[in-house]
């Protein structure tokens, strides 16, 4: 594989095997649903059948331990000595708690302070010490005080080869487990999961259509997409705060704008109906980014793919139970 500046990441199939390998049994082949009964047939146009990639059932509760162990994974002894560091809403210091602990390194995040409490519970349950930001432009400013500070390994949330190779390991799973798909749907935050995820269905079938949902407060990869190149993004202004990525960076970006055949927007107020209604239909009870991917395909995909046999990732469900209860009942 190869990344050089200005062209677009090279992984083959052969990386993401290897990688794959590497994580070993510190993740997990995470199921597949279909998704059936007479209330779910229609709610979707007629003809169509959504299969879900329960991601929520990985080692932390969602996809980020794939790439957050590969980064992990990679560093010298003298750099897991020095300890870790990480950004993010709650999922992303979830799994890079789990991997240092995996590794026997010590591991400090920051995290919103509006990151759900569960979240925050999880990570010190894990061992990381945590610290609390305004928000997600102040957290990344201070992660980068951490790195320089305490000489840490940042392990960044969406950027880089080895998120890419490890979050690909959940899309050739899928395309093993459901080897007809007529396309894909993944949630973008960063587009960490969406870059390797694209990538690795490409390159297993070309014809399967990929596309990409992300909330309309936190729509920085649409806004790269419509702009040719990285776009941020003021605030993150959305429920999904796992999908709150202020900005893109430029290997995922070129990964996604490579591989992703459209970018959708979701409502808040349709990842609160796509949470209701897995917890209805399937059971799940998932955090809103878990729910995006069957919000876009009961609205602003519900047409365009009709009668198709489509794939839903449930990307997470690292929420507690009151703030489920809070956001359905609403």
């Amino acid at each position: 594989m190869s990344a050089d500046a200005g062209t677009l990441p090279r992984l083959s199939l052969a990386d993401i095997r290897a990688a794959r390998k590497q994580l070993g049994e510190r993740v997990l082949t995470t199921p597949v649903q279909l998704l059936f009964g007479p209330s779910v047939e229609a709610a979707f146009a007629p003809g169509t059948h959504a299969f879900l990639k329960l991601e929520l059932f990985q080692r932390t509760g969602s996809f980020k331990p794939r790439g957050a162990l590969l980064n992990v994974l990679a560093l010298s002894e003298a750099e897991r000595a020095r300890g870790i560091c990480a950004i993010s809403a709650g999922n992303h210091a979830i799994a890079t708690a789990y991997a240092a602990r995996c590794v026997g390194t010590s591991a400090k995040v920051v995290m919103t302070a509006s990151a759900n409490p569960f979240r925050i519970e999880q990570c010190r349950l894990y061992g990381a010490e945590v610290e609390l930001a305004s928000d997600v432009h102040a957290g990344f400013r201070r992660v980068k005080e951490i790195q320089e500070t305490e000489s840490r390994a940042f392990i960044h949330p969406y950027e880089g080869l080895r998120v890419s190779l490890g979050t690909g390991t959940l899309g050739v799973e899928f395309m093993e487990q459901v080897p007809d798909l007529d396309a894909v749907v993944v949630p973008i935050g960063g587009g960490g999961l969406a870059s390797g995820v694209s990538t690795a269905v490409k390159l297993m079938r070309p014809d399967c259509e990929v596309f990409g949902v992300e909330p309309f407060g936190a729509d920085s990869m649409y806004r790269s997409f419509a702009a040719g190149g990285p776009a941020s993004i003021d605030k993150v202004a959305t429920i999904a705060d796992s999908l709150g990525a202020p900005f893109a960076t430029p290997m995922s970006y070129a990964l996604c704008r490579a591989h992703i055949d459209e970018l959708v927007r979701v409502t808040d107020q349709e990842l609160v109906a796509a949470m209701r209604f897995l917890l209805e239909h399937a059971r799940l009870a998932v955090e809103p980014a878990g729910a995006a991917a069957t919000a876009a395909l009961l609205g602003p995909l519900a047409t365009r793919l009709a009668g198709r046999r489509v794939g839903l990732i449930v990307c997470g469900a690292n929420i507690d139970a009151a703030g489920f209860a809070r956001l359905v009942g609403s």
